[in-house]
């Protein structure tokens, strides 16, 4: 099955010209390698990422998903969820900007209707953006007022990831008149927008995380992408699905940084010696307590990778159906990401904190800046706990009920 990245016709592959899968994993192991080689010195620095953008915008990830006659990559979920994986295990933070990048730059398609979502892709091709922000309830709320020429957008969204590199944000309000809940994007220059870099999280410091204050900014019709509502009136399956689209995200997120920092340590383990036995290498067959930490954590992560797997090929497949889907196979795709998430996030935690105890107290060092996977993968699961995800898979095993509309943090 295959996802329909345009809603146009297709283009036969004679006459594709973009490139396709292979490409995009090659630059993104390749740009993965570029953040690696300064990953610790900008973490420690803590600085907002507007050089790693850059390095996202010239390799041409920024576009990935739009399609390649609107001027993007022309490519699918499946790729992009392999970028954001790949980036991230050099470094959790931007792998979090790009995955929050690809569901906001996206999200127009399943809201808004065909015409809008194209127009909104083509600019963001055109103009190279890198989307901010989030869709998840927040309290308060942010509101939007009916004006004489279109509303007037009011409030402060306490966290939202890349806003401080942003050139759009996307963010949910609702209507002061009638509550529904809407998706809305705004141009983060405008008049009233106020940004601040006051999340001062102790991981993800280059997600570029803060909030954003909204004081009468004029909101046009064509801002508004659709509506949010969880009403299966309002709702259509396909629009649904982009609650478990973009927690998707966040499980390929989790993954890259438990094959992150087991790839680091497996490295210095090579050139150690045992914390247990100074006399032993690290990782050599004389060393039982790391192999068998080493055998655990692979186990680990290689089953959270197997069932994200499977959680992919059912989002794919649900983003094939279109129109077609139903709330039945909906629930079905999103208890899958559910199971994918609270798998990847033990395998991350786990990770991220037993590779230090492997390490030995060599791992405090700052200079080699182990405890920043640590850190990042907590910080994302704390924002991202997966307490309502299991409780949602077991309400679906033993009452068949269907897991709520939850869009990511």
């Amino acid at each position: 099955m295959g996802v329909a990245t345009a809603p146009s016709g297709t283009t036969s592959e004679s006459d594709r010209t973009v490139p396709g899968r292979a490409h995009w994993l090659r630059v993104a192991r390749e740009t993965a390698d570029d953040l690696a080689t300064d990953a610790v010195a900008r973490e420690q620095a803590g600085k907002a990422p507007f050089d790693e953008v850059s390095r996202l915008r010239e390799a041409g990830l920024l576009t990935l998903l739009i399609p390649a006659e609107l001027g993007g990559g022309g490519t699918d979920w499946p790729t992009a969820y392999t970028v954001v994986r790949e980036i991230a295990t050099a470094d959790g933070a931007i792998g979090q900007l790009l995955g929050c990048h690809y569901f906001l730059s996206w999200s127009a398609r399943f809201f808004t209707e065909p015409a809008l979502a194209d127009r909104v892709a083509l600019q963001s091709a055109a103009e190279q953006w890198c989307w901010g922000g989030g869709f998840a309830r927040q309290e308060p709320l942010l509101t939007l007022t009916k004006t004489a020429d279109g509303y007037a957008l009011d409030g402060r969204q306490s966290y939202a990831t890349g806003v401080l590199v942003a050139d759009r944000l996307a963010v949910r309000a609702v209507r002061a008149d009638t509550g529904e809940p809407l998706a809305v994007v705004v141009d983060s220059t405008r008049h009233g927008v106020r940004i601040d870099g006051d999340a001062d999280t102790f991981g993800q410091r280059l997600a570029a995380g803060g909030s954003v204050e909204f004081d009468a900014v004029p909101v046009a019709a064509d801002d508004i992408l659709g509506s949010l509502s969880a009403d299966e009136d309002t709702l259509s399956p396909l629009a649904a699905l982009a609650s478990p689209v973009g927690r998707l995200l966040s499980v390929q997120l989790l993954l890259g940084m438990a094959e992150g920092v087991l790839a680091e340590a497996r490295e210095y383990s090579r050139a150690g010696h045992s914390p247990w036995h100074p006399a032993w290498p690290v990782g050599s067959p004389q060393d039982p307590h790391v192999l068998t930490a080493y055998g655990e954590l692979t186990v680990l992560t290689r089953a959270a990778s197997a069932l994200a797997d499977q959680a992919l090929e059912a989002v794919h497949g649900g983003l094939a159906r279109g129109e077609d889907l139903t709330y039945d196979e909906y629930a079905e795709i999103s208890v899958l990401v559910a199971m994918a998430e609270a798998a990847a996030s033990r395998a991350a935690q786990e990770s991220t904190a037993r590779a230090l105890d492997i390490l030995g107290a060599r791992s405090a060092s700052s200079r080699l800046g182990f405890d920043r996977f640590w850190r990042n993968a907590r910080t994302h699961t704390l924002y991202e706990p997966v307490t309502h995800r299991l409780r949602d898979v077991g309400d679906y095993f033993l009452n068949g009920a269907h897991p709520p509309f939850v869009l990511p943090v």
